[in-house]
Formats: structure tokens, sequence, C-alpha cells
């Protein structure tokens, strides 16, 4: 969905028939056509040359048609300035090692000339992110929000962990890699054995820990609803008895933790967490199915009651929105 400067311009003389001949008037032919370049025995018409450049700019066309359904909507605010700034500061970063190269990332990536026609295709999908984000949730069963409750939503847990990093680097040969990962494993059943022998779990923590963000606070991680945790830590917490810790050790990507549960409060009500299940179901929805977001956008379209007057511009629409689904289907 890119080139909107060339498609606003072309379009805009297909829709208002703003045709110009040498001196600047409008031609008018017979049939109610109007001149768009006239030549020497001959003439091209501006319906003539709308047919001809509208097969190869419905990517565009579908562009303006959500700026003018999301920029009323999705006015721009200081959290999407800072998005986008985000985006084009860090393109920058990667790419803008000079001006000649970073044009070429522009044109290749991004279909672009220039930041500032990256920065309009920017803010355009970050407001279909938002329309999109709110048609799920807007459309979400009271069945699956329940059922999301009853399955995820536990009290809030806090509990204090010992993490023991697998030590190994990307460079690493297979056998070095396995070599570390039974050493990480090895460490992690020493410390259990130290906790089984009464020592302080604050204090090995301290000792043993790779996570510096809580060793020195004797592996203390606060209260956390459970889903926040990766899946594995998640259940083993979940699982554990106020005061226990966990006998094996738990591994996750991060390596192998030993947890403590400190204490569970009691579970909120639904009311309470409704809006924070809408938002993770959102979330959960479109990571499992990347041809969502296209569906939700030609639901989102259809919504807004498109009348189209051209029917083969609509049929355009149609099977390019079914090639970006089709082809996003396969990409799960």
């Amino acid at each position: 969905m890119k080139n909107n400067k060339l498609f606003l311009a072309l379009s805009s003389l297909a829709a208002i028939s703003l045709v110009l001949t040498g001196c600047g008037k409008k031609v008018e032919l017979k049939d109610g056509e109007n001149t768009a370049v006239s030549i020497k025995g001959a003439k091209i018409t501006s319906n003539q040359y709308y047919d001809e450049i509208k097969e190869d700019n419905i990517a565009t066309l579908i562009d303006m048609i959500d700026h003018k359904l999301l920029d009323k909507t999705y006015k721009t605010d200081d959290e999407e300035d800072k998005s986008i700034e985000s985006q084009l500061s860090q393109m920058k970063k990667n790419y803008g090692s000079d001006e000649e190269t970073y044009k070429k990332v522009l044109q290749q990536y991004f279909g672009v000339s220039s930041e500032e026609e990256l920065e309009e295709m920017l803010r355009l999908e970050y407001k279909r992110n938002k329309a999109v984000k709110e048609y799920i949730s807007d459309n979400l069963t009271d069945k699956e929000i329940k059922k999301y409750y009853e399955d995820n939503i536990y009290g809030e847990i806090k509990a204090s962990h010992i993490l023991i990093s697998v030590d190994v680097d990307d460079k690493a040969t297979d056998d070095e890699k396995k070599e570390a990962e039974e050493n990480a494993l090895k460490k992690a059943k020493e410390v259990i054995k130290k906790l089984d022998d009464g020592k302080d779990f604050a204090k090995l923590a301290k000792e043993y820990s790779t996570d510096e963000a809580t060793k020195e606070k004797g592996g203390d991680l606060g209260y956390f609803q459970p889903s926040d945790m990766v899946d594995e830590f998640s259940s083993a917490v979940r699982e554990l008895k106020k005061g226990k810790y966990t006998t094996e050790p738990v591994k996750t990507k991060f390596g192998y933790h030993i947890i403590l549960k400190v204490d569970e409060k009691e579970k909120a009500e639904l009311k309470d967490v409704k809006s924070d299940i809408k938002e993770k179901l959102t979330a959960q929805k479109l990571q499992e199915d990347n041809s969502l977001y296209y569906q939700t956008l030609v639901k989102y379209r259809e919504k807004q009651k498109i009348t189209w007057k051209d029917d083969s511009l609509k049929k355009q629409y149609n099977e390019y929105m079914d090639k970006l689904i089709k082809n996003s289907k396969s990409s799960n």
C-alpha cells in the first residue's frame, strides 16, 4: 500500500475531472468525457487514462480509503507521535549510516522515496492496528471472556526465584552447548539440595542467581499474575503451595529456575479484570492467526458501508484482500 502521492494525483484527476490542456482549459467531448492529453489527430481521455492506471493502484486506493475512515476516528496524539518517532529512530540507527544507503533501504523495503512518505505509511499502519484491535476487542463474546477468566486469571502471586543461566555463546559448538546445559542443571540441583538442607533462599539467591535484577533482593519478584510469566514458570508457580519451593529445576528460555511461592492473593472479580482480559485475548488471537489482521480490516470497512461506484475496482479490491489473507495464512 505505497506510492500514495502518485495515485493521489492520478485519482484526483479521475475523480473530479480536473483535466488540463496546454492553455489550462478543460475540454469536454460529446459523451461527457474530458480530454487528458491532446495529440495531433488524436486524444486521450481522462476515462481512458483512469482505466489504464487503476489496475496497478488498488493498494494505494485502499490507503486512501483507510485514511478517510481512520484519520477522523483516531486523531494523532502523543502516544502515536512517540511510537512513530521510536520506529523512525530505530530505522535510522539500523540503516542510516549515510543518506544514500538510507534512501535505498526506504525504496527497497518500504517502497517510498523519502522519510516523509515513510512516516505517512507508518502513521496509517498505526491507526489500522488500533482499529483492528478495537474491532476484535469489541466483538469478543462473554463466553470467551469468562473462559479466559476461569482458565488464566488467578490471585496475584508473590514469588522469589534463583536463576541459573546456561553460560554459552552463539558461536559454541553443539557439544559445548550440551555441556553448558548440563552444568547449569547440575548447579540448579545443587542449590535445591542446599535448600533441602535448610539453607536460606534469599542468601542462596544472592550467591548463585544470575538474574541481576533480583539477586540482590534475594530473588524477590514481587506480586504478579502468572500469565505475565513464560508458560513453564507460570505453570510451576501456580502448582506450588504457599511457602514451598520447586523440588526440581524449572527450565525456561532463560535457564533453570528454583521458585519459591511466598504469597497468593484472592482472585479478582471478573468486572475488575475484564478490560485486561479483552486486551490479552485480542493480542492472543492476532498472534495465533496472522490473517486475522486483514480479515478484520475487511470487516471494519464493511461496517463503514463503503459504496463502490466502479465494479471492476470492487473486484480488484476483493481479490487483493483475498490474496493478502491467503498469503498471511500460509505464514502461520
